[in-house]
């Protein structure tokens, strides 16, 4: 028998937190798609921005790497960004293997624009919440969050400390997000 408090003659989905993980993560990346629209960019597109604005990424690798993306799906993202003139790639002068990446004045742009539009997002989303609600439930989903994590990696947005960064996205791998 399960340990815990599901047990599989008793689980459904109505009742299931999989279910209301999915569901506000969903509502959540709607949301932000429509803020960023204006922009020309999508919550997936949003941590790329993020990642190379503050420097935590400086290489497609590197994104890869922090938003759990593989390489192909990775360069399609990139391949958006710069069509849309928000990002730039160039040779690495000590090593020509190397793609850096750099964001447009453009891109800056967008990235300057993102902290205030993921703060009215998220806003929006808690309201009616508390400050203890809000304080409650970043705790919870931390441990829940802890509860499958193998290593810890951290691949979040610039002042990555812990889980309660502010992710408009929604998503655990952040990384897509803000």
């Amino acid at each position: 028998m399960t340990d815990g408090p599901y047990q599989p003659d008793s689980i459904h989905l109505e009742s299931s937190l999989g279910y209301y993980l999915t569901k506000a993560r969903n509502v959540l990346v709607e949301r932000t798609d429509r803020a960023v629209e204006h922009l020309g960019l999508t919550t997936q597109q949003i941590g790329v921005i993020l990642l190379l604005s503050c420097g935590r990424a400086t290489t497609p690798f590197e994104l890869s790497r922090a938003m759990s993306y593989d390489s192909g799906s990775m360069t399609r993202m990139l391949d958006r960004l710069e069509k849309k003139g928000l990002i730039a790639r160039s040779r690495s002068d000590k090593d020509r293997r190397i793609v850096k990446l750099e964001l447009t004045a453009q891109g800056q742009n967008a990235a300057s624009q993102l902290p205030e539009i993921g703060a009215d997002v998220l806003n929006e989303q808690l309201r009616g919440f508390s400050s203890a609600d809000l304080a409650t439930l970043i705790d919870l989903l931390s441990r829940f969050i802890a509860n499958g994590i193998d290593g810890g990696s951290n691949a979040g947005g610039c002042a990555a400390t812990d889980a309660s960064e502010q992710d408009v996205s929604g998503t655990a791998s952040s990384e897509d997000a803000y």
